[in-house]
């Protein structure tokens, strides 16, 4: 079923002001280069963008006490996944890890003992994103986490748009099961976790809490979403946050 959007305020952010003014103060040459090959037209299409699925593993849910342990990424378009290209690394944290969070997504100590601090993988991490718009499902781990980290890292933060399929699956739901007659008819919004997403799409079950398996889940949760709801014509600044 296919629905017409709504603009939010949020998705009228302007990001070519925020990326501008980045672009401005920036320190980091990296971040520099970064952000000269951000895409920041909300009018162009999907059907146009490459994008990057991201996900993290992190030592805890709060990013101003925690840190990240693993980074998983993948490019992809509308039609095409570049397993070749996928990206993943071990990550040495610099906050402790914690026994709920190994018990979640099952890194040791014994794992990162020689993993690199993000800071020496920077340059592949940010050349993997620059130039393709990113996707996580629930963005603020990914958005957060990257920015407190760098911030500790190198002095500086880190600001992108990012397309959200947690919320993108929120508002399906929402139009879907949401409202007074759907709560009188016993229906109500469904899970909007990924596994549980992916699962009203006919996408096969993966490893969960493993940063590449999540970013690749990610990829194609977004292509069902788009191919079931949307249009290749949606124009990016309906989606990103």
């Amino acid at each position: 079923m296919m629905f017409p959007l709504r603009k939010s305020q949020r998705s009228q952010l302007s990001w070519s002001k925020i990326i501008s003014n980045r672009l401005d103060i920036a320190q980091d040459d990296r971040l520099r280069d970064f952000y000269q090959l951000s895409i920041i037209d909300p009018d162009i299409p999907l059907s146009q963008v490459t994008f990057v699925a991201l996900d993290f593993e992190t030592t805890g849910l709060n990013p101003k006490k925690h840190d990240i342990v693993s980074i998983g990424l993948i490019p992809f378009t509308l039609r095409r996944i570049f397993c070749r290209n996928a990206g993943y690394w071990l990550v040495q944290p610099r906050k402790p890890l914690g026994e709920e969070s190994v018990v979640i997504h099952g890194i040791t100590h014994s794992d990162i003992d020689e993993a690199p601090d993000l800071k020496r993988i920077l340059d592949d991490v940010l050349e993997a994103m620059a130039g393709k718009i990113t996707i996580a499902h629930f963005h603020r781990i990914e958005r957060e986490f990257f920015d407190n980290a760098l911030k500790a890292r190198i002095g500086e933060g880190i600001r992108f748009p990012i397309i959200d399929t947690m919320e993108i699956e929120a508002k399906i739901q929402e139009k879907e099961n949401g409202g007074i007659l759907n709560r009188l008819r016993g229906r109500h919004p469904l899970s909007i976790r990924l596994a549980e997403s992916r699962s009203r799409y006919g996408l096969p079950p993966y490893q969960m809490h493993h940063a590449l398996s999540d970013a690749m889940a990610t990829a194609e949760l977004f292509q069902a979403q788009i191919a079931y709801h949307y249009s290749p014509e949606t124009t990016l600044g309906e989606l990103w946050v």
